[in-house]
């Protein structure tokens, strides 16, 4: 059996301070430390996605919008791999870049009034 093992530390109002992930299968000896985690499940019987969305207080803006923008092209991929709908693929990639791009443009119109 396979294990993914994720250890979250939290301040006294349960906000993530630190993130730590390790696996069976990571090369690495230690947990890995992380700001930020994803975690989908697909419940079959009801229909429906239950997800866990978590961040560290030190996660930046930037670095959540390339967290955001690297997931959708890799969710992309793997849409792609299950399903061979490389328009749908091209489709969703098309609109993670437009994300990254809108956020670029946001970021310097924010750096710039500051």
């Amino acid at each position: 059996m396979k294990q993914i093992v994720i250890d979250v530390q939290t301040d006294d109002k349960k906000v993530p301070e630190a993130i730590w992930w390790n696996a069976t299968d990571n090369p690495a000896d230690d947990a890995q430390k992380a700001k930020a985690m994803m975690l989908s499940f697909w419940d079959g019987a009801d229909k429906s996605a239950l997800r866990i969305d978590l961040w560290t207080k030190d996660m930046m803006v930037d670095e959540m919008a390339d967290f955001f923008y690297q997931t959708m092209m890799t969710m992309a991929d793997t849409y792609g791999r299950a399903t061979q709908h490389m328009d749908l693929v091209k489709d969703m990639k098309d609109a993670a870049k437009v994300f990254y791009e809108k956020f670029r443009e946001k970021q310097l119109k924010e750096n710039k009034a500051s």
